[in-house]
């Protein structure tokens, strides 16, 4: 019988781990059917520069509805909220033009209407959020709302005092 010995190696063996691959799930299509992306309600409030032109604010409030009518989305509702002050300067500027817009459309579609937003040089800010139905954005106030008058009950109106008599 011959001696059999297992020969061991004196540094490890570096092979590359490759674990099993798998297909990812996705949705299921069946011959023939195309998916069609889901359509998401978006609201963005748009900084405008004040020194702008009004009709280049008008052509860039046009230029997002048409991103978002070509992109098979349906445009709600344009809110102009007008002048407001900033809180800070941005770019040695106190304040900002806002517009509210809200929309339905495909996230594709919103991010082209942010990469246009980027670049173009009127925009100050902007920010995009999903729209939470039933509820509704407004325009801050201007300025602050006066205190409400205090009513006082009956029982607690003060009672004029009577005169003290001399003796």
């Amino acid at each position: 019988m011959a001696d059999a010995t297992v020969a061991v190696a004196s540094c490890p063996v570096n092979a590359p781990f490759r674990p099993e691959r798998r297909r990812q799930s996705g949705p299921t299509q069946t011959v023939g059917r195309t998916v069609i992306g889901t359509l998401t309600t978006y609201e963005v409030l748009l900084m405008l520069d004040p020194e702008g032109a009004d009709a280049h604010q008008d052509d860039l409030i046009k230029r997002v509805r048409d991103l978002v009518e070509s992109g098979g989305g349906t445009w709600r509702s344009h809110d102009a909220w007008g002048r407001r002050r900033l809180a800070y300067p941005i770019a040695k500027k106190a304040e900002g033009v806002y517009h509210l817009v809200v929309f339905e459309a495909p996230a594709e579609t919103l991010d082209e209407i942010a990469r246009v937003l980027k670049i173009d040089d009127a925009v100050m800010r902007h920010l995009a959020t999903k729209h939470i139905e039933g509820s509704r954005t407004s325009a801050p106030r201007d300025e602050t709302p006066a205190p409400a008058p205090v009513t006082v009950p009956a029982e607690y109106e003060a009672v004029p005092a009577e005169p003290e008599e001399e003796e």
